[in-house]
């Protein structure tokens, strides 16, 4: 009894009515403004319950209309989360854009603000009169004197009523208080909780961050994948021929090099942006058609390009970028199903579209699945399609030819 009375999550709540009660006070000034003229004899600071109610009633509808502007949600909510002990999760966030939403931060701001004035007010008048109560039978000062006049406390009752009543008056006022912030509590989700529009919003707010993730992991595989499938087969070739050909040898070395030092490049880029947890549309340090050579070079011996229609200056930059993905991509995938086996890659500009084609001799034996494999053809086609283009990959003729569409006009750009 005495924790739901006084507890700590009871007096959190009280502290919650009584800011309500200060919210309150700037409207109920103007309504005493507005009553005042209308009670013969009463001024603005009059006791006249009258003037007192009447006030009360006309700040009431004021605080409702400031209530509708978008930002009193975000304020009703940062109070609420503090002092009336319900879940954070239960409220919305952000200012309220909707109708329906700011209807009920209207509502909710009119409930706290004028039940706040009433356990307010109790809690200033009350506390004094009820130990004035409970000292009147210890003093006959007091019974006689001009405040136990005015509160009518000379009765002789008092003597022998005056303690219990007094305490009951304050087990009444915790009562009231606790009975309204638990009040308060039961409707704050409510009221202040997510509307339709607020989880449709969050809903697309989920998607978009779950997109950027993907996005992320597939420049990661991409990347690194890549990086970690040029330099296995380098190394491995290096060390077959490591005492017949030391020339090969150092130029195996130097592109491990070259490619750990560029992979690491795009690393940090790619994990900056995850850090700053932002997506700002495009990946920065992310290399395009220009960066070609250096990737096959880095890549092998065995890969041969082939550029027609004018080269590739001048390409758009989202399409030279996922270009250079999409190629860097055929790469692992021939690597790690024909290893050693000669890659032809072949960029065709045209007028509206760039063409990517790229052909390895299809292995003598099918590839063992890997876990977690099967990502990178996808991958190029999603590219491909966030363009507006096409890409597939399938076995013509003996080789394995993966060939992308990617058009170059306002839609890429």
């Amino acid at each position: 009894m005495g924790t739901a009375l006084l507890g700590r999550r009871a007096r959190l709540r009280w502290v919650h009515l009584i800011l309500g009660g200060a919210l309150l006070m700037p409207y109920w000034l103007l309504g005493t403004l507005v009553v005042s003229p209308f009670v013969d004899g009463a001024g603005m600071f009059s006791a006249s319950p009258v003037v007192q109610f009447g006030a009360y009633g006309v700040a009431l509808p004021l605080a409702a209309v400031t209530a509708l502007f978008p930002l009193a949600r975000p304020m009703s909510v940062a109070a609420a989360r503090t002092l009336c002990g319900v879940p954070a999760e239960r409220f919305a966030d952000g200012p309220a854009r909707s109708r329906a939403a700011r209807a009920r931060t209207a509502g909710w701001f009119t409930l706290h603000v004028g039940m706040g004035g009433l356990v307010s007010g109790a809690s200033l008048a009350l506390p004094p009169f009820a130990v004035t109560l409970m000292v009147v039978p210890f003093s006959a000062t007091l019974r006689e004197s001009a405040v136990a006049e005015f509160w009518s406390l000379d009765q002789r009752w008092l003597v022998y009523g005056g303690v219990p009543a007094g305490l009951a008056m304050l087990v009444a006022l915790a009562a009231a208080a606790a009975g309204a912030g638990a009040l308060l509590a039961r409707q704050a989700p409510l009221l202040l909780g997510p509307t339709p529009a607020d989880r449709l919003a969050a809903a697309e707010r989920r998607a978009a961050e779950l997109a950027v993730r993907n996005r992320l992991a597939r420049e990661l595989h991409d990347s690194v994948g890549h990086a970690l499938s040029a330099v296995t087969l380098q190394a491995g070739a290096a060390r077959k021929v490591l005492d017949s050909d030391p020339g090969f040898v150092r130029e195996a070395l130097a592109g491990i090099e070259e490619t750990t030092r560029r992979t690491v490049g795009e690393l940090d880029a790619v994990l900056g942006l995850l850090r700053q947890g932002e997506d700002d549309g495009e990946l920065p340090g992310r290399p395009g058609l220009e960066a070609l050579d250096a990737l096959l070079a880095a890549t092998g011996r065995h890969v041969s390009l082939t550029v027609e229609g004018g080269g590739v200056a001048g390409v758009p930059e989202p399409v030279s970028r996922e270009a250079y993905r999409i190629v860097q991509e055929g790469l692992t995938n021939a690597a790690r199903h024909a290893a050693g086996e000669p890659v032809s890659v072949t960029v065709v500009r045209y007028e509206d579209e760039l063409e990517i084609t790229m052909e390895n001799p299809l292995p003598a034996r099918p590839p063992v699945a890997r876990p977690g494999g099967g990502l990178g053809l996808r991958g190029v086609g999603e590219r491909a399609r966030l363009l507006g283009g096409t890409a597939g990959a399938r076995p013509v003729d003996g080789v394995w030819r993966l060939t992308a569409r990617l058009p170059l006009g306002e839609a890429a750009r």
